[in-house]
């Protein structure tokens, strides 16, 4: 099993001006990190994310909790573009 960096999780989120006016998105899919974190705040387990939504992997919500720690503590987010 290989681990995945932070960095690594970080180039799974993405931004357009064109979806959801620019917010961080998965994948560049119309899914927003918003939502995740919002499910995931809810106490919707990862693996019923995965089943309502079979185009993510784990790596997607773990890049949107990565994403939101990023923010948090202030570090640079080269990898996103918002």
């Amino acid at each position: 099993m290989t681990m995945t960096t932070n960095n690594d999780l970080l180039k799974r989120i993405t931004a357009r001006p064109d979806v959801f006016g620019g917010k961080p998105i998965v994948r560049d899919m119309r899914i927003s990190v918003e939502l995740i974190l919002s499910l995931l705040d809810q106490g919707v387990l990862p693996e019923e994310i995965l089943d309502d939504y079979p185009d993510l992997e784990l790596d997607d919500i773990r890049a949107c909790t990565a994403y939101a720690h990023a923010v948090i503590a202030g570090d640079a987010l080269t990898s996103v573009s918002v």
